[in-house]
Order: structure tokens, then C-alpha cells, then sequence
């Protein structure tokens, strides 16, 4: 990578680093573009150059951030000592992110707000991000790992998506009606009997 290629990239990793950390101190609706780049001290002319408005910042920042907590679980999956089934492959990457913003209750904060299939689709299938990482890619290698052949794969991603978002919402961040560890084995077996629904017999 060029020096120039790698000022944008900080540039860029600048601006969506302040803006995460003024979203979470100030509130989203009460950050201005104008906060963002006097914190991350860039001129606005920069800010335009990466984002369209502030809505594409913050979607392009969802990007990151899902693709953060997805890699983190991706890496823990790939160093199981034995192979897991589809299904457990799935339980362990839902576990993984799950923990993940239990431990981090500002990036939880920021996601609850935009905890939904549609949003996390249309953020990790960008180009920018696919070429980082294919989201829709390594979810059908996973699938397909044990010769697997699934009815509608993409509606039950779907599925499984909500339920885990759900979870966040209700359970992580406010305890209610029961705390993450005792609802374990609950959510478990509910993405167990999701993709039973889907697989083909």
C-alpha cells in the first residue's frame, strides 16, 4: 500500500472512530458532521470525500463494526479442535457475538439501534466491504461445509438473525425476563429447530 493510500485509510479510520465515540457520548442526533470532523481534524471537504451525509457514515460504520464482531467469531470457529456440524458452526458464531457485546456495552448501545436483518444486509454487502469481507459468502460456505442442501438459505439467515437481535435487545440490555446464561440453552435449541425447518430432507 502507497503512503497516499494509506492517509486516506487513516483519514477514513479517523473519522469513523471520532464519530463512534461522539455517537456514543453526545447521542447520534445531537452529533453534527462539523463535530466529527473538528474531533477527528479533518476539513468537512475530507468528510465528503467518504461519506455522502451522515447516514452513510453511519451505515458504513455499522459495516465496520459488524464486520469486526463477525471476524472475531469467524476466527474463533476456525480454531475448534475437531470439526463442528452446520449447526453447532452457527450456535458458536451466535455465542461468540452475543459475548462480544456483552463485554462491550457501547458498541451493544450503538447496535441496538439498528439491530435488524435489513440493515446489517444492505451494510455487509457494500462493495467496500465485500472486498474486505464477503458476509453473505462465508455465511454460504458454512452452510454448504458438510454437503448440506437448505430450502430458502437466505430466509433462514434471516430468521436466525432476528431471534439473535431480539436476544440483544431484551435480554443483554435489559435482563428481562431472564439473563443471557440462563436463556443459553433456550436460544440454542431455537436455532437448532430453525434450521431444521429449512433443511432439506
Amino acid at each position: 500500500m502507497g503512503k497516499a493510500e494509506e492517509n486516506k485509510k487513516k483519514k477514513r479510520h479517523a473519522l469513523l472512530s471520532q464519530a463512534f465515540s461522539l455517537f456514543m457520548n453526545k447521542g447520534i442526533s445531537n452529533t453534527t458532521i462539523s463535530d466529527i470532523t473538528q474531533s477527528a481534524g479533518v476539513g468537512k471537504g475530507t468528510f465528503y470525500f467518504y461519506f455522502k451525509d451522515k447516514d452513510d457514515l453511519i451505515e458504513k460504520l455499522i459495516a465496520q463494526k459488524a464486520e469486526q464482531l463477525f471476524m472475531h467469531a469467524l476466527e474463533k470457529l476456525h480454531v475448534q479442535p475437531q470439526p463442528l456440524s452446520v449447526e453447532d458452526s452457527m450456535i458458536l458464531i451466535a455465542d461468540d457475538l452475543l459475548t462480544q457485546l456483552i463485554q462491550d456495552s457501547k458498541l451493544l448501545k450503538f447496535l441496538n439501534k439498528n439491530l435488524n436483518y435489513g440493515i446489517y444486509k444492505n451494510a455487509l454487502t457494500r462493495e467496500e466491504v465485500r472486498n474486505d469481507f464477503d458476509f453473505l459468502g462465508n455465511y454460504y460456505k458454512l452452510i454448504e461445509t458438510d454437503g448440506s442442501e437448505w430450502n430458502e438459505p437466505i430466509l433462514m439467515l434471516y430468521t436466525i438473525v432476528e431471534l439473535v437481535s431480539s436476544t440483544c435487545h431484551s435480554i443483554i440490555l435489559e435482563q428481562d425476563p431472564v439473563d443471557y446464561e440462563y436463556y443459553k440453552p433456550y436460544l440454542f435449541a431455537c436455532i437448532r429447530s430453525i434450521m431444521a425447518v429449512f433443511r432439506k430432507k
